[in-house]
């Protein structure tokens, strides 16, 4: 017998032993996972037990049964509660990833058949969500009637967050943005635009040069929000932000500059969009025009990066679109 014969009839038999292996053990299966995770996330069982829609009984039967084929302990209970052995802790960051994974499976069958049908988990950003999603939402849904959309609106960190662990699908952020497993495609560009009090001195110019503005006077979001951060770019940050007020949205941050406490850079999305201004001077920036990148982004290697990528291009046009 050849060497190569050998070795492939060699190769047979050991897959042969460990699928009898397999076939004999007793593996956990997803319900008792999520349970785990469950309990994890909501601290106590009773409150899992409602987020999974079951008895504190069967989820604590159900947890009790994972301990049992694994073979260790992975919850302490007590009189002031649950805790997590180590053991624990380990097993719960696992199950995540194999819980992840049956939805990613579940997903890639759906989306091979008929893309963008059943749920898509959107996050947007706060300076997007109000402006973008009252147009981009039904256009989307009209394009594609059996998609059921979920937005969440959080700050860029977190949306990233929950990309990574698979809790969003894609994520409409400002570009740029740079995070490790995460790709990211530009939708279109958001023209920042000059706003002050009607007193301000630029009121009678038709346009502003950034150079002309005084940063000490320009008023803020609060950190957390890339706006911020894309304004002190745009700006080169020398000076900037010496006002001690943060605004926690834009709507907040007009409110604020019509009280007079200073000036802002606004997106010109958020005013086309009919943010109210109350009377405020609004000018253009004399070339080169300053502004931000809106772009989507999604988990590297996500089974929904083509429906993502779809949803993109949808986007694209919504902004321009009434």
């Amino acid at each position: 017998m050849h060497f190569y014969e050998c070795f492939v009839q060699s190769i047979v038999f050991d897959f042969c032993i460990v699928s009898v292996y397999i076939e004999r053990m007793i593996l956990p299966t997803v319900r008792q996972l999520t349970f785990l995770v469950a309990l994890s996330d909501y601290g106590s069982f009773i409150a899992a037990a409602n987020a999974v829609a079951v008895t504190q009984p069967s989820l604590t039967a159900g947890i009790k049964e994972l301990e049992a084929i694994l073979g260790v302990q992975l919850v302490e209970r007590g009189r002031k509660g649950c805790s997590f052995t180590q053991a624990g802790k380990v097993t719960v960051a696992r199950a995540r990833i194999i819980i992840a994974g049956m939805i990613e499976l579940s997903q890639q069958a759906a989306a091979a058949s008929e893309p963008l049908t059943g749920s898509f988990r959107m996050g947007i950003i706060p300076t997007i969500a109000p402006f973008l999603s009252p147009k981009a939402v039904p256009q989307a849904k009209s394009a594609y009637p059996k998609l059921k959309l979920y937005l969440r609106e959080e700050q860029t960190a977190r949306l990233i967050d929950s990309l990574m662990s698979n809790e969003l699908d894609a994520a409409i952020i400002a570009l740029p943005y740079e995070a490790k497993g995460i790709e990211t495609a530009v939708l279109f560009d958001d023209e920042f635009l000059f706003v002050a009090p009607k007193s301000h001195k630029f009121a009678k110019q038709k346009s502003v040069k950034i150079d002309e503005i005084d940063l000490a006077d320009l008023l803020l979001l609060e950190d957390g929000h890339c706006l911020k951060d894309h304004t002190i770019n745009v700006c080169g940050g020398m000076g900037l932000g010496a006002q001690e007020v943060r605004a926690t949205s834009l709507f907040t941050l007009v409110q604020m500059v019509a009280g007079g406490m200073g000036t802002s850079l606004i997106p010109k999305m958020a005013i086309d969009a009919g943010l109210p201004l109350n009377g405020l001077v609004v000018k253009g920036f004399s070339p080169p025009i300053v502004g931000r990148q809106i772009g989507l982004a999604w988990r590297k290697g996500s089974s929904r990066e083509k429906e993502a990528k779809i949803l993109g291009r949808l986007l694209c046009h919504a902004p321009a679109n009434e």
